[in-house]
């Protein structure tokens, strides 16, 4: 069963390969918007993911954050997902990113539970 109020904080380093101009969302050496909601998404899928009945995983519905500030390359920045509510297959999220003490950008997200075998048959 998932409880609210599980959290985790997954944490990356900015490099090359998350900045805005080499995933296509802008033209910038800086911390990519995606990237930023990719790393929530991570933590919010490991604050559940010891919770879970065998055989089964959560995947992404909704995301909606903002992203307050710009990160060069090499800093390190967390993302933090706490539990809100849950109810059956849903679960939704509180999500934060920081870098230091700054906040980068703040939102909910929301994910589902599923059997992993049984969503894979859904492939088109």
């Amino acid at each position: 069963m998932i409880e609210t109020g599980l959290r985790h904080t997954s944490e990356m380093t900015v490099t090359e390969d998350v900045t805005a101009r080499r995933i296509g969302s802008g033209d910038m050496e800086v911390l990519a918007t995606p990237a930023m909601m990719a790393l929530m998404e991570n933590a919010a899928m490991l604050a559940v993911a010891p919770h879970l009945p065998e055989g089964c995983t959560t995947v992404g519905g909704h995301i909606a954050s903002s992203h307050l500030r710009p990160t060069p390359l090499g800093d390190t920045i967390t993302a933090t997902a706490t539990v809100t509510k849950a109810d059956g297959k849903k679960i939704e999220f509180k999500v934060e990113a920081h870098c230091g003490d700054t906040l980068l950008g703040e939102g909910t997200h929301l994910r589902f539970i599923v059997n992993r075998n049984k969503f894979l048959t859904k492939i088109l």
